[in-house]
């Protein structure tokens, strides 16, 4: 098993940072940042004036790792231990889990606990069982 390094003035920075642009994006547009939603909101049937919008929060995702890399020169290092096979499986599963779930951890996680949801709190609670359970499979049974 590899450790993951103890990392708390990162991890401190990076959810204080999600925190505030949940809020900032909550007060400006009255939006939740569920970040599944406003992906699938970029294809059709959607258009509405929040399309531009929708498409500059996803390419914020996209350029953050960039800018990063220009500012430190390097990305963190990560690894991934599974075959190309598996992980499309486990990105069509939670893809599908979080249509399922009406949202993701980003809209339940952060903003629905924030705003002390009942459902949000019931979709947490699964999607972090079903997370453990997979992990205690994967290095266990397999």
């Amino acid at each position: 098993m590899v450790a993951t390094p103890f990392t708390p003035i990162a991890s401190l920075l990076g959810g204080a940072l999600i925190g505030l642009s949940a809020v900032l994006l909550m007060w400006t547009t009255g939006r939740i940042a569920g970040v599944s939603g406003i992906a699938a909101r970029l294809f059709p049937p959607y258009e509405d004036r929040q399309f531009a919008g929708r498409l500059a929060f996803v390419a914020g995702l996209v350029v953050a790792p960039i800018l990063v890399r220009l500012v430190t020169g390097s990305l963190p290092a990560q690894t991934i231990g599974a075959a190309t096979p598996l992980l499309i499986v486990a990105g069509l599963l939670t893809g599908f889990g979080a249509v399922w779930g009406s949202g993701c951890t980003s809209g339940h996680g952060v903003c629905g606990l924030s705003r002390l949801s009942v459902r949000s709190l019931v979709a947490t609670i699964t999607f972090m069982a079903a997370g453990m359970a997979t992990v205690f499979v994967m290095r266990h049974w397999s």
